[in-house]
């Protein structure tokens, strides 16, 4: 666990770490000391609005319990929540490096629509994004590949061809992952759970380890964690990211969440281009050259529409 942007703190009672599990409202923290400690957010957080999430790096003092369970984790409270590199809201998870969106190539096939609602939502929050396709075992002649190589020749995100059952593209995609903490984002039945299970390299945290003196842990409450997968590799399951949408979002945004639209825009001869009906459009003279995917343009002009129809009503 890397804490390079954790400044030191005078008192020896404090320590640095960062949170990597939440559950029934306590925070399990990775600390710098090596080990792991079960911890409450101090009172003063909520009256100033602060909630801590699954990867902030964090400030915590230890507390020396009169009768500890020798079989327990070590107790502590949060201090204090270091600044974060960037923050997702579905599901909350705090300094996320990067992105991983996984689908299948076949058994579900893809829903592309979904797919670059999850690189726009991405883009605009400046996550950088890689792709993964499992199931390459059912694309016996590589047709579905060549197609999505198309689709994303000219948008830069890295693409990685998995079969997971038969470990082929695994080695390729952990050096990818090395050293950093990436958010998982995909649709159920692509293979995401078996992936997370060949990626992590142990479970950051027994549970038989919870205290048995305040029976902590004994629920079956849904909870976030992040996942060990090396040295300083994090991985976080976001199983909320299915549910994202665009309702919210501008026309503006939506431009500028498609990575080779707003990569263009700016040969536009009218500022404010959709991109769509306007003369003398750098994204649409980029289209006839074919640098953008057709099939990503028309995904990017159905989204506009939908969003200017919103705005409309």
């Amino acid at each position: 666990m890397q804490f390079d942007n954790v400044s030191d703190t005078a008192e020896t009672e404090e320590i640095k770490g960062r949170i990597i599990r939440l559950l029934a409202g306590f925070y399990y923290v990775t600390a710098q000391d090596g080990k792991i400690y079960e911890c409450k957010a101090k009172g003063s957080f909520r009256n100033d609005g602060i909630k801590p999430l699954v990867g902030d790096f964090c400030i915590i003092r230890k507390v020396e319990e009169s009768d500890p369970d020798p079989d327990a984790l070590p107790v502590g409270n949060i201090e204090k929540i270091l600044e974060r590199q960037n923050e997702l809201l579905r599901p909350p998870v705090a300094n996320v490096d990067q992105a991983l969106v996984v689908f299948a190539l076949k058994a579900p096939d893809p829903n592309f629509t979904l797919l670059d609602t999850f690189l726009l939502r991405l883009q605009l929050q400046d996550i950088p994004v890689i792709i993964a396709f499992n199931k390459t075992d059912l694309d016996e002649d590589g047709t579905l590949r060549e197609q999505v190589k198309e689709r994303f020749a000219h948008t830069g995100y890295p693409i990685c061809f998995l079969c997971v059952k038969q470990e082929q593209g695994i080695e390729e995609l952990k050096q990818l992952l090395e050293h950093k903490c990436t958010a998982l984002a995909g649709p159920s039945g692509v293979g995401k759970s078996s992936l997370i299970n060949k990626l992590a390299s142990q479970r950051v945290m027994e549970t038989g380890k919870i205290s048995k003196k305040t029976a902590r842990g004994k629920h079956t409450t849904r909870h976030s964690e992040l996942i060990c997968a090396g040295e300083d590799t994090y991985l976080f399951d976001t199983p909320g990211f299915t549910s994202l949408g665009t309702q919210e979002l501008s026309k503006e945004d939506i431009a500028k969440g498609f990575i080779e639209i707003g990569k263009w825009e700016d040969e536009c001869r009218f500022a404010g281009c959709s991109h769509i009906s306007e003369p003398d459009c750098g994204v649409k003279k980029k289209l006839a050259e074919g640098l953008i995917s057709p099939m990503r343009y028309e995904s990017y002009v159905k989204m506009y529409q939908e969003c200017r129809e919103r705005k409309r009503y």
